[in-house]
């Protein structure tokens, strides 16, 4: 499925703007989340420090992306599934961060419902796996 930055754009009440176009087909070129100093490098100077960071928060509070924090504490991002709104992120979804190259990946597995204690409100759940992703596993098995 390819990612239209504009219609989503539209369809967040956002004006489609380069830079806000840039960023969501940067994101969208990979299978796994990244985050802003690479989006920095990955962009050059087409956008600022300061523009970018208002530009993920902007896209994070209006459901087309979710953050992701990795090991280190860096901010990741990812695009949202269809069903995320201002509202409510439902990507609530296992990730998975690998260990041998940092990546961390959306998977297809969902995080099981938590009871909350009494007074407690979850609005969203979050649950990170940590090892060796399948082309690290390849190359520790198979070393050139």
């Amino acid at each position: 499925m390819r990612l239209d930055p504009v219609n989503i754009l539209k369809e967040h009440d956002l004006k489609h703007t380069r830079q806000r176009v840039r960023v969501l087909e940067e994101i969208a070129l990979d299978t796994v989340a990244i985050s802003q100093p690479e989006l920095e490098k990955k962009l050059g100077k087409e956008i600022d420090r300061v523009t970018l960071y208002r530009i993920l928060n902007t896209y994070e509070d209006k459901g087309i992306l979710h953050r992701i924090m990795d090991m280190n504490g860096t901010a990741n991002y990812a695009i949202c599934s269809s069903s995320c709104s201002e509202d409510h992120h439902h990507d609530e979804h296992v990730h998975f961060n690998c260990t041998t190259c940092t990546k961390i990946y959306c998977l297809e597995v969902v995080v099981p419902k938590i009871k909350m204690p009494k007074g407690f409100t979850a609005k969203t759940v979050n649950t990170t796996a940590y090892g060796t992703c399948e082309k690290c596993n390849a190359l520790l098995e198979n070393p050139a």
